[in-house]
C-alpha cells in the first residue's frame, strides 16, 4: 500500500512537470515568437538599453506580465521535481542494499519503525552525497528563481509605469541588474549544479541499478549542466540584456530533460 501510495505521488507529479515541460517547450517560445517580437520585445532588451525596456513594459504591460506569469507557472509547477527524483533514487539505492543481502536487517521492528508512510525511509535526508546535494540544489535553485520572477516582475512592472522618458536612476538599473542575476544567473547556476549531480549520481551506478532510459536520463542531466551553466555565467557577465545567447537553447534543453523524467514518472507501475 506504501508502496502504490508513493507511485501514485509520483505518477500526480509527473503530469504536473509534463504540463511545465510543454509550457517551456511549446507555449512561451510560441508567445515570444507570435506575440512578444512582433511587438519589438526581442529588440529592445537585447539592446541593453534600460530607457527603452521601460518604454516597452510600459506600453505592453499586459503582453509582459503574461510572459512572466508563463515562467512563473513553469518553475511552480516544477517545485517537487527535485525532491521526486531524489525519492526514486533513495529508493533505488534501497532495493539494490535488499538485493544485496539488507533482507533480514530490513525485516527486524525496530527498522520497520523507521518508514513513515509514503514508503520512504525516515533518515533519507539525513544522508551524504550527490542525491542529497542534488535535491537541496535544485529546491533552492527553483525558490530563489520564482522569487526572483515574481520581485523583479513587480519591481520593473511599477518602475515602467512610473518612467516618463527622463534619465533613469543609477539605483534603479542596479536593481534591475540585480533581479536579473538573481533569476538568470544565481538560479539556474543552482539548477546546473543540481543536473550535474544528479546526472552523477545516476551514471555512477550505470546499468547494475538502473534501466537503460534512466541511465540516459542521468547522462543527460550531466549534459543539460553544461548550457544551464554556460547561460548563468554570460548573464553574470552581462546583466543588462537579460540572458545570454545560451539563455533560450539552455531553457529548452532543459525542459526537454523534464518532459523526458515526466514521461518516465506518468508511466511507473508498481511490481505485481
Amino acid at each position: 500500500m506504501k508502496k502504490r501510495n508513493l507511485l501514485s505521488r509520483l505518477r500526480t507529479n509527473g503530469w504536473l512537470y509534463l504540463v511545465s515541460a510543454l509550457i517551456l517547450l511549446l507555449l512561451t517560445p510560441l508567445y515570444q515568437l507570435l506575440v512578444l517580437n512582433p511587438a519589438g520585445f526581442d529588440d529592445t532588451r537585447l539592446v541593453g538599453r534600460m530607457d527603452a525596456y521601460f518604454l516597452w513594459i510600459q506600453q505592453h504591460t499586459l503582453h509582459f506580465l503574461i510572459y512572466r506569469g508563463l515562467l512563473f507557472l513553469a518553475f511552480a509547477l516544477l517545485f517537487t521535481f527535485p525532491y521526486s527524483l531524489y525519492r526514486i533514487i533513495v529508493a533505488q539505492e534501497l532495493m539494490r542494499q535488499l538485493e544485496e543481502g539488507e533482507e533480514q536487517e530490513s525485516e527486524k521492528p525496530q527498522e520497520e519503525d523507521e518508514h513513515q508512510a509514503e514508503g520512504m525511509p525516515s533518515f533519507a535526508w539525513r544522508g551524504k552525497g550527490f542525491a542529497v546535494l542534488a535535491a537541496w540544489l535544485g529546491t533552492i535553485g527553483i525558490l530563489i528563481f520564482l522569487l526572483g520572477t515574481l520581485i523583479g516582475t513587480i519591481y520593473v512592472t511599477l518602475t515602467a509605469q512610473n518612467f516618463h522618458g527622463s534619465t533613469i536612476a543609477g539605483g534603479t538599473i542596479q536593481f534591475t541588474n540585480i533581479f536579473t542575476i538573481t533569476t538568470n544567473a544565481v538560479a539556474i547556476g543552482i539548477l546546473a549544479l543540481s543536473s550535474l549531480f544528479f546526472g552523477a549520481m545516476i551514471a555512477r551506478s550505470g546499468r547494475t541499478l538502473w534501466p537503460t532510459s534512466w541511465l540516459l536520463f542521468g547522462y543527460c542531466g550531466l549534459a543539460v549542466s553544461a548550457p544551464l551553466s554556460g547561460s548563468a555565467v554570460g548573464v553574470a557577465c552581462s546583466p543588462a540584456t537579460g540572458q545570454s545567447p545560451l539563455t533560450t537553447y539552455a531553457i529548452l534543453f532543459f525542459a526537454a530533460w523534464i518532459l523526458w523524467f515526466s514521461i518516465m514518472l506518468v508511466r511507473l507501475r508498481a511490481e505485481e
